[in-house]
């Protein structure tokens, strides 16, 4: 199994970096997520501009084709810079569900709007209650049984809902399911479904180590500035133990990442396995950073003038996204506690 991203992919990564560290900064986000709507037109339009809506749109409808290998590494990203949820879910989760139907679709009209940025698609799912962005989007991806809708926002009711995350825009939907608006059902729609849960908790997997990433990098920068008895603190051997365990805890939860999108990329048959292991090993990878990151800033990492709480929060708030501990944790104990099960290192590292 190679691991090894392409050129192109690494590449791309670099440049969203750049770009979501100038366009992104947390004084900026601060501005956004204080405006009544939570959003920024404005950015998306950059965002869409450098390519990243486009990202995994097909070729034919004039996206760049790539893979939930590459969206492994961009989801990192958005989590390190804390974009909010409906980027991921319109050009990755979404995408992914459009792209799968039959090319005369007419749901498939909207791949070109997600590639040039001009459509923003909010995502229902039984593991989700409340629905991110359901107010401000365009489109919704509805669920009803077996069935998954497509539908306009002008048909659906949406109940606002308060997150302890100042980036999140939560609601209830409320709506009434037509044969118009279907466009799966029966075998394909449980099929589809159960992709939409899983490039969804991927997704959530790679925002929650770009987060984690993210509050180690400013706890390590305070505690190189904040001095006690005339020394950095960083320099006391356990404020170093506490932020060696975060470095630990990610380093750990990238190469189970990585497998999970290369496994949904490949169809495997226990992606879903790989994808709930993924999403434990990333959640439990932000809350080592935000304990720690609370540890070695003092009180004061709770405080809103303190960046790591924005980044704190938003780690607390995705831990129940497309599925909690208990949901994810139940997966993947089915399957190593199921008979005949296909365990250690030469199942493991099989092609």
């Amino acid at each position: 199994m190679d691991f090894t991203f392409t050129d192109d992919q690494l590449t791309f990564r670099e440049a969203i970096s750049r770009f979501l560290m100038t366009e992104a900064a947390p004084e900026m986000l601060r501005e956004i997520w204080e405006t009544d709507v939570g959003r920024s037109p404005d950015l998306r339009n950059k965002i869409a501009a450098q390519g990243l809506t486009a990202l995994s749109v097909p070729d034919a409808e004039g996206g760049l084709g790539m893979d939930d290998v590459a969206w492994a590494l961009m989801t990192q990203e958005l989590g390190y810079y804390a974009i909010p949820d409906s980027l991921a879910d319109t050009a990755y989760v979404a995408t992914g569900l459009l792209a799968s139907l039959t090319a005369e679709h007419p749901a498939r009209r909207l791949l070109p709007r997600i590639a040039e940025g001009s459509v923003r698609l909010a995502i229902s799912h039984p593991v989700n209650p409340l629905v991110s962005d359901a107010q401000l989007a365009e489109v919704l991806i509805l669920i009803d049984g077996d069935d998954i809708h497509v539908v306009p926002r002008s048909q659906v009711d949406v109940l606002h809902q308060p997150s302890i995350d100042a980036s999140r825009r939560l609601g209830q939907v409320t709506w009434n399911p037509t044969a118009a608006t279907c466009v799966a059902s029966g075998v394909l729609g449980r099929t589809l479904q159960a992709q939409l849960l899983d490039r969804g908790a991927l997704s959530v997997a790679g925002q929650l180590l770009g987060l984690a990433q993210r509050m180690l990098d400013l706890s390590v920068d305070y505690v190189a500035q904040r001095k006690q008895f005339g020394k950095p603190i960083g320099s006391f051997q356990a404020v170093k133990h506490h932020l060696a365990d975060v470095a630990r805890a990610i380093e750990q939860a990238k190469p189970v990442l990585y497998r999970a999108a290369h496994g949904l990329a490949q169809g495997d048959a226990n992606a879903s396995v790989w994808v709930s292991q993924a999403r434990l090993a990333c959640c439990e990878a932000s809350w080592v950073a935000a304990r720690k990151g609370i540890q070695v800033h003092g009180a004061m990492g709770y405080t809103w003038e303190v960046d790591l709480q924005m980044f704190m929060k938003r780690a607390w708030a995705l831990d129940s996204s497309w599925g909690d501990r208990a949901f994810h944790k139940s997966r993947v104990s089915d399957y190593l506690f199921a008979d005949g099960a296909r365990l250690g290192p030469g199942h493991t590292f099989e092609e």
